[in-house]
C-alpha cells in the first residue's frame, strides 16, 4: 500500500507493520480520524516526526487575499483556507531523561491500526532507548461520534527488563509550525502565525486556550483534562502560556508496571458568540465526557458505527483488496460528515488541507448520494449548509447580473473563493448539483418538513437561475451557452449536456415542488406563469447530437474540434495536462479531464437509451485523460451498464485505491473523500446497477469477473435492504422499516418485497455492444492486481 508492504489487506482494518518515514505524510492522511466537526490527523503521538500536522475545525478559517494578474469584474478579492487549529494530539514520552523519538534508540516493533468497525486509531510500540532501557507503548485514539467536542486518547506506558524513570508531557499547542502550503508570500505570512490569544488559564490537570484569528474574527477554544492510572503515584505539574499548556505526570515504573492516562480534548468555536461561552462551552463538555468515562466512550463510538454499517455495509466475495478499500471508504466518507451538523463537507473532509479546505460541487454530485442511501441524517444537515448560505448565493447572482441563486464553485463559508473565471463564475452546474441532491434526499426519505423549508426555496431559486442564464433560442430549444460542464479542459462552451440535463431536472423538480408547497412557493412570489416557463425549458433544453457518429456531443460543437495529439502526450509524459499545456490549446481540441457526459449518463440515465450510452461511452473513453480523481467511479459505473465489465473492475480498483495506494500522488495533503464515496458507487451503482430516475429504486445487477459475490446494504424511505448476487442469482430482502411492503425495480419488472420473505431472481448480463474501447496512450486504469503489495514481512523497523 502506498503501495507499501508494510499495509496488509484486511477486511475489517488498515494496519501498518512498521513505519516508513518516506509515506508518513500520506499515512497520516490514512489514519486521520475526524466526526465531521474536529479532524485529526494520524500524527505520532509524541508529534515528532512529522509529514504534515494538522488539527482541524470545520469551516473554522483564515481569509487570505486571492492574487489576480489582472482583476476583472466580479471576481472573487478574498479567499478563504482551512486552518490547523490548537493541536491537542501531543503526548510526549522522556525514558530516563531520553526523549521517546523513533529516530533514535531502536524500534523492535511499531504498528498502527484503523479499525473501522470501532472508530479507533491503535498504536502499539516496542522501543529501547539510547541508554538501553526498553519500553513498551500502547495509546488508542478517538474523535467521538456521540460528543462531537471531544477527542479522546488512552495513553500506557509499560517498563520492561528494569526500572525506568518515565515522564509524560501532555501538550496543547496553538500556532505550531507547519510546512507553507503557498507559494504566495503573502498567504504564507497570514497563515505563519494566524492565531491571536485570547484567553489561556489552567489548574490541576485541566487547561484552556482561547484564540481569535486575524481576519476572519472567529473564536476557538481548546481545553484539556486528564485521569491516571498508574502502579505508582504520579506527581504532575501544569503550566500555561498563551499559545501553549503542558501537564507534566513522572514515576519510576518497576520492570512490568504501567502507567496509564486518559487525555480528553475538547474543541468550540463560534463567530458570534462571546469568549465567556465559549469558554462555557468546552468546560461543560468536558465534564460530559469525564463522566461518561473512556470505557463508555469506547462503547458509544462502536454502538454509532455499528448502526451505520447495519445500512451500509458491502460484502464482496472475490477481491480482498477491494473489500477492505471499499469498507475504508465508507468509513472516511461517514465520519466526513456524521457530526458536521450544518457545515460543509470538504472534498478532503477534515484529513487535510488539501484545496484550502473547501467544498466543491464533489460534494452533491458524489458524496451526497452515498450518504443519502446509508445515512440520510448526514445528507439533511449538509444541504442545510447550502440553505443557509443562500442570502450568499442570492448576492453572488445579482453581481453576475442573473436571478437567482448561484452557489459557489469553492468555499467554506459560502462566498466564492476561486481566482479562476472560468470554473467560480462558469461552472454553473453546480446549482443544479445543489438542488438534485435537495430533490433526491427528498425522494429517498420523504422528509416533508425538509421539502417545504429548505428543498423548496433552494429549487425555486436555482430554477430562477436556469430562466435567467439560458434563452428559448431560434430553433425551438432552450440553450445554456458560456458555460464550464465537468469537464474542465472544455471551458465556456455552448449547451454542455451535463449541465443541461441537470438544468432539466432542477427546473422540473422546482415546479413539481411548487406545486406541492403552493402556498410556501407562493410566499416565494412564484405563480402558476413562472412554474409554466420552468416546464418549457425543460421539455425543450437542448440537447445535441452528432448524426455522423452517431454518438451525443458533450457540448454543440464539441466533435467538430482537432483531436488532441495523445500520442506526443504521452511520449513527454505530460499529464496532468493542466500543468504542462496551455489551457488555450486544451480548451480547443478534443481531450477531456474527467467524465463529463458519460456522468450525465449516470444520473440522467433514463435521457438515453442502452444502444447511445455504449457508443458514447466507446467514444469518449480514448479522450478521457483522468486527470481528476472523480472521474475512475463514473466510468466504472457506465462501463459495467454497457457489459463492459472487465473495464469496469480496472475502473473500481483505480477509485478504490486512489489514497490507499496514492495513485495522485497527493494523498499527503488529505484523503479524496468524493473518490471514496466513488468507491461505493462503482459496486452498487455500477455492479449493482442502483437507479433512482423518477423516484423509483431499480437493480440490474451483475458480477464482475471472477467475483462469487457482492451484497450490499442501503436505506430507501427508513426501509434497510440488502441485495446480495451471486454469478447467476440475486436475492433482494427487506430487513426491517416501516411499512408493509417495498416496491424495488430489477431489471425493469417490479418486485414486492416483504420482511422476512427475500425474493430471488435469475441474474440478466449485459452482453457489450461495442469492442472494449482503449484509453489515451499511458492512461489505461490501474488494477488491483497490479497494486497489490503482498504480506507484510514478520518484524520491520522504522525506516
Amino acid at each position: 500500500m502506498i503501495p507499501n508492504r508494510r499495509f496488509p489487506v484486511e477486511p475489517w482494518q488498515v494496519r501498518e507493520v512498521g513505519l516508513d518515514l518516506d509515506v508518513l505524510a500520506q499515512s497520516e492522511s490514512l489514519f486521520a480520524l475526524s466526526n465531521g466537526h474536529i479532524g485529526l490527523r494520524g500524527n505520532l503521538d509524541e508529534g515528532d516526526p512529522a509529514g504534515l500536522p494538522g488539527t482541524y475545525l470545520n469551516s473554522f478559517f483564515e481569509t487570505r487575499p486571492l492574487p489576480y494578474a489582472e482583476a476583472g469584474f466580479g471576481f472573487p478579492e478574498t479567499g478563504q483556507t482551512v486552518l490547523n487549529v490548537t493541536n491537542g494530539k501531543l503526548i510526549r514520552l522522556l525514558v530516563d531523561d531520553e526523549p521517546f523519538d523513533l529516530r533514535y534508540g531502536e524500534v523492535r516493533h511499531h504498528e498502527r491500526t484503523l479499525d473501522l468497525r470501532a472508530g479507533l486509531l491503535r498504536r502499539e510500540v516496542e522501543w529501547l532507548s539510547p541508554a538501553g532501557q526498553r519500553i513498551i507503548l500502547r495509546t488508542v485514539r478517538m474523535v467521538s461520534l456521540t460528543q462531537r467536542s471531544i477527542v479522546a486518547i488512552h495513553y500506557e506506558v509499560e517498563a520492561i527488563g528494569s526500572p525506568a524513570r518515565v515522564v509524560l508531557q501532555s501538550e496543547l499547542v496553538a500556532n505550531e509550525h507547519v510546512p507553507p502550503q503557498s507559494h504566495d508570500p503573502r498567504v504564507a505570512a497570514i497563515m505563519e502565525s494566524p492565531l491571536a490569544p485570547v484567553e489561556h488559564d489552567g489548574h490541576g490537570t485541566r487547561a484552556w486556550l482561547l484564540h481569535r484569528t486575524r481576519s476572519s474574527q472567529l473564536c476557538m477554544a481548546a481545553a484539556m483534562e486528564h485521569a491516571f492510572d498508574s502502579d505508582s503515584n504520579p506527581g504532575t505539574q501544569m503550566v500555561v502560556h498563551p499559545d501553549w499548556a503542558r501537564l507534566t505526570a513522572g514515576t519510576v515504573l518497576q520492570p512490568g508496571e504501567k502507567l496509564t492516562m486518559t487525555k480528553l480534548v475538547a474543541y468550540g468555536w463560534s463567530s458570534q458568540r462571546s469568549v465567556p461561552a465559549l469558554r462555557d462551552q468546552v468546560d461543560a463538555a468536558l465534564l460530559a465526557a469525564v463522566r461518561t468515562g473512556w470505557d463508555q466512550l469506547v462503547a458509544d463510538q462502536e454502538a454509532a458505527l455499528a448502526l451505520f454499517w447495519e445500512g451500509a455495509d458491502v460484502e464482496i466475495d472475490g477481491d480482498p483488496a477491494v473489500q477492505q478499500a471499499v469498507r475504508f471508504a465508507l468509513f472516511h466518507t461517514y465520519q466526513a460528515a456524521t457530526r458536521a451538523e450544518q457545515r460543509a463537507i470538504p472534498a478532503k473532509g477534515l484529513t487535510g488541507p488539501g484545496y484550502d479546505g473547501h467544498a466543491f460541487w464533489d460534494t452533491e454530485s458524489f458524496v451526497l448520494p452515498v450518504l443519502t442511501a446509508t445515512a440520510p441524517h448526514t445528507v439533511a444537515d449538509a444541504l442545510k449548509w447550502r440553505h443557509s448560505t443562500l442570502d450568499l448565493a442570492l448576492d453572488r447572482a445579482r453581481t453576475l447580473t442573473l436571478r437567482g441563486a448561484a452557489f459557489p464553485w469553492r468555499t467554506i463559508r459560502g462566498q466564492e473563493c476561486s481566482g479562476y473565471w472560468p470554473a467560480g463564475a462558469a461552472a454553473f452546474h453546480v446549482n443544479a448539483d445543489v438542488a438534485v441532491a435537495a430533490m433526491r434526499y427528498v425522494r429517498w426519505t420523504g422528509d416533508a418538513e425538509f421539502d417545504r423549508l429548505y428543498a423548496l426555496p433552494m429549487l425555486i431559486h436555482t430554477a430562477r437561475l436556469w430562466r435567467s442564464l439560458g434563452y428559448d433560442g431560434a430553433d425551438g430549444a432552450f440553450h445554456i451557452d458560456g458555460v464550464t460542464g465537468p469537464d474542465e479542459y472544455s471551458a465556456i462552451v455552448d449547451d454542455n449536456a451535463y449541465t443541461n440535463l441537470m438544468a432539466k431536472l432542477n427546473l422540473n423538480s422546482a415546479a413539481d415542488a411548487a406545486e406541492r408547497w403552493a402556498d410556501d412557493a407562493g410566499a416565494l412570489r412564484v405563480d402558476a406563469d413562472e412554474i409554466a416557463r420552468w416546464r418549457a425549458a425543460a421539455s425543450t433544453v437542448a440537447i445535441h447530437y452528432d448524426a455522423k457518429r452517431q454518438v451525443h456531443k458533450q457540448d454543440k460543437d464539441f466533435t467538430d474540434h482537432q483531436v488532441w495529439d495523445f500520442e506526443r502526450t504521452a511520449a513527454e509524459d505530460a499529464y496532468p495536462l493542466l500543468l504542462n499545456a496551455p489551457y488555450f490549446d486544451i480548451y480547443r481540441k478534443q481531450v477531456i479531464k474527467q467524465a463529463d457526459l458519460i456522468l450525465a449518463m449516470h444520473w440522467c440515465g433514463d435521457e438515453f437509451t442502452l444502444e447511445e450510452k455504449a457508443r458514447a461511452f466507446a467514444y469518449y473513453e480514448p479522450l478521457t485523460v483522468r486527470d481528476s480523481s472523480l472521474s475512475a467511479c463514473t466510468q466504472a459505473v457506465i462501463a459495467a451498464e454497457v457489459g463492459q465489465l472487465e473495464l469496469a473492475t480496472d475502473y473500481l480498483a483505480e477509485a478504490a485505491l486512489m489514497d490507499l495506494h496514492d495513485l495522485e500522488h497527493n494523498s499527503r495533503d488529505g484523503l479524496h473523500i468524493a473518490s471514496l464515496a466513488g468507491t461505493w458507487l462503482a459496486l452498487v451503482a455500477g455492479f449493482g446497477g442502483m437507479r433512482d430516475h423518477g423516484g423509483l429504486l431499480s437493480f440490474h445487477p451483475q458480477l464482475p469477473p471472477g467475483w462469487h459475490g457482492l451484497a450490499f446494504r442501503l436505506r430507501w424511505r427508513d426501509a434497510r435492504i440488502r441485495v446480495s448476487v451471486r454469478p447467476d442469482e440475486v436475492t433482494y430482502e427487506y430487513v426491517d422499516g416501516p411499512v408493509e411492503v417495498v416496491e424495488v425495480l430489477d431489471c425493469g419488472d417490479r418486485i414486492y418485497l416483504r420482511v422476512g420473505e427475500p425474493v430471488v431472481r435469475a441474474v440478466r448480463r449485459v452482453e457489450p455492444l461495442t469492442p472494449r474501447p482503449a484509453q489515451p496512450p499511458g492512461r489505461a486504469p490501474l488494477r488491483a492486481a497490479d497494486l497489490d503489495p503482498g504480506e507484510p514481512p514478520p518484524d520491520q523497523s522504522v525506516s
